[in-house]
């Protein structure tokens, strides 16, 4: 199986479960691979065969600053679930970064892989 991949897709959002959080935006870093066969595409040269990379990014975008949300891992699990149902992927990895969170660490987040129910 082929794999379509977004690194390091930059989101700044209202996420948090202190109220320092819900006020002031923060950035999330989202790494994202979806499993699918790139053959069609590739044969035909005809992107509505592709995975589209660009949709899935402006999709997550706009799910991710829609409405504020408390937890990385309740979005995340959403997030999946868009991927899964929109677009022609069987199973979807999501990394999601939030630098701010820990002042001594880099980066802190969650990671999952879903795949659709068979």
């Amino acid at each position: 199986m082929d794999k379509v991949f977004i690194s390091q897709l930059h989101v700044d959002t209202i996420i948090g479960v202190y109220d320092f959080e819900k006020e002031t935006k923060q950035s999330l870093y989202f790494d994202i691979e979806m499993l699918c066969d790139i053959k069609p595409a590739a044969k035909t040269d005809d992107i509505n065969l592709a995975l589209d990379y660009s949709k899935v990014s402006e999709r997550v975008i706009a799910h991710t600053t829609a409405k504020p949300l408390e937890l990385l891992e309740t979005l995340v699990e959403q997030l999946a679930a868009i991927i899964l149902a929109e677009f022609n992927t069987d199973e979807v990895t999501i990394r999601v970064s939030k630098p701010a969170a820990v002042a001594q660490a880099n980066t802190v987040g969650v990671q999952i892989t879903r795949r659709k129910a068979s």
